[in-house]
């Protein structure tokens, strides 16, 4: 690990006083790795965890506000979070592993990098880490890499679990910089690779997530998280869906999807939401939804198989949320 000056400032103004080769420290599960890895290489490290940010809170208008420094899991064990969005709470607990959803936190799960390989590899050219260098993913072993979103410049797949549920519930990131404060729509958040593939979101020099807002939502037991991987636990999904319906009278009222494990980010298609509304469950909408959502994927030489898996995986996760029989994070056989 390089050399580098640390401080831990005591209020947000201070906090946002940094220069371009400054990085952010809160639980640290992922920067640390990264610049063990010699992959990350910041010349200042600010640790946030002085700033009050780990509160979990109700909203006046029924919905939550989640503190970027409160960890994965308190937030997803927290009574307000089981009881009105345990969609959030199954994503949470689909990711990572215990002890690093003791230490991770809501605002890192946000701005983690992707766990491409080649990225990992200072030895291999990479767009994301050296710009102008490169894509060794294209071409190369790339069964984990992303269908969806890419570009000629970058197929790495964006790893939270965490985050396909916050897109799915529409979430809004909260952010406070140096011009101050702001709010962005998490399908916003993310950005795709493009040919500035290093730029991961919108976040502007010295802005920092505070929080994250979520709308109040009228599922019940029509959700569900379910998340296709290499094993049951510890692992980064192939495929998952996060599915949020509103039921009435048989009838789909609204639709909330996202996809993770095949996007560069995590991915919505308001269209293919649109096409359950008003709709009873079936196989035909749902084999409809399905399509639409993956409609302009684009595979390379080993992830081809993507795309064969994520249609069912689709249509179980729609079956399982109209249904009212969200998966299970603890008893991982798929309903």
């Amino acid at each position: 690990m390089r050399n580098f000056s640390y401080s831990r400032p005591g209020t947000f103004d201070e906090a946002c006083r940094v220069t371009e080769h400054t990085r952010f420290l809160a639980g640290g599960t992922n920067l640390i790795d990264l610049m063990k890895s010699d992959v990350e290489r910041p010349a200042h490290v600010t640790d946030l965890k002085s700033l009050s940010m780990n509160q979990i809170e109700e909203l006046p208008d029924g919905g939550l506000r989640l503190g970027a420094l409160a960890t994965n899991a308190d937030t997803a064990a927290h009574p307000l979070v089981i009881r009105h969005l345990p969609l959030l709470a199954s994503a949470i607990l689909a990711g990572a592993s215990p002890q690093i959803r003791n230490v991770a936190t809501n605002g890192g799960n946000l701005n983690q990098r992707t766990r491409c390989h080649y990225f990992y590899d200072p030895d291999m050219v990479c767009n994301k880490r050296s710009p102008g260098t490169g894509c060794s993913a294209r071409g190369g072993r790339n069964r984990i890499m992303a269908v969806l979103g890419t570009s000629e410049a970058c197929i790495a797949t964006f790893p939270s679990d965490m985050c396909v549920a916050l897109a799915a519930l529409n979430a809004m990131v909260n952010l406070h910089g140096p011009e101050g404060e702001r709010s962005v729509a998490l399908r916003d958040y993310h950005r795709l690779p493009g040919e500035t593939p290093w730029i991961d979101n919108v976040l502007q020099q010295g802005e920092i997530v505070t929080s994250i807002d979520l709308p109040s939502v009228s599922f019940g037991e029509h959700y569900t998280y379910l998340k296709i991987r290499d094993r049951l636990s510890f692992a980064f999904s192939i495929v998952s869906v996060a599915v949020g319906l509103e039921m009435e009278s048989g009838l789909i009222r609204r639709g909330c999807l996202a996809l993770g494990g095949v996007g560069t980010k995590p991915w919505c298609v308001p269209e293919a939401e649109a096409l359950m509304k008003d709709k009873p469950p079936s196989h035909s909408l749902f084999r409809d939804v399905a399509e639409r959502i993956l409609e302009g994927a684009v595979v390379d030489r080993d992830n081809a198989a993507k795309l064969k898996l994520a249609p069912r995986v689709i249509e179980r996760a729609l079956w399982q949320a109209a249904e009212g029989t969200p998966q299970s994070q603890t008893c991982k056989t798929i309903r």
